[in-house]
């Protein structure tokens, strides 16, 4: 890794950057299909409704890399925890530290903020991202089951009348 590193934090105007770092990561992860996002989602979600903080890694002057992030909170701890929700570096950067640099650059921004914990996912068959965030020494969950809803799935639950706040 080279000593021109360089951390900034992303602007509303880098929506179009995010956007090609979240596509980038979709194509990685092989869920290009379900990148649904817009610059303008992107900016009003981010930016307007302050959802998520995006920092950008840049070496020889270029953004090679990105984390969006956003804080969750533990009930236990009686704190918030930084969720890394994407943590991404180009390929081509990729085996020279620069994601390591990103990485410890989030749990410093953690620690500053006085986050308990950084917690984040990593799909199953992501072997090198595994090793990485092993090697950090990150402990996997193995009680824990992750869910989801999502789109009618999601509307569906809202909209039940069974579970109608009439009966609350």
């Amino acid at each position: 890794m080279r000593n021109d590193v360089k951390f900034r934090f992303a602007t509303k105007d880098d929506a179009a950057e995010i956007l090609d770092f979240v596509r980038a990561l979709a194509e990685y992860e092989h869920l290009s299909d379900q990148v649904t996002a817009t610059e303008e989602i992107l900016r009003e979600w981010v930016f307007e409704k302050k959802g998520a903080e995006v920092l950008f890694l840049s070496a020889g002057g270029k953004d090679i890399g990105y984390a969006l992030f956003f804080y969750n909170f533990s009930t236990f701890l009686g704190r918030s925890g930084l969720y890394i929700e994407d943590l991404f570096v180009y390929p081509e950067y990729r085996g020279r530290g620069y994601g390591k640099a990103l990485f410890a650059q989030l749990a410093r921004i953690a620690a500053e903020r006085g986050c308990g914990r950084m917690e984040w996912a990593c799909l199953d068959w992501n072997r090198p991202s595994i090793e990485f965030y092993l090697s950090a020494g990150a402990e996997p969950l193995s009680d824990w089951t992750v869910y989801r809803l999502t789109g009618e799935r999601l509307h569906r639950l809202a909209e039940d009348a069974s579970y109608s706040r009439k009966k609350l």
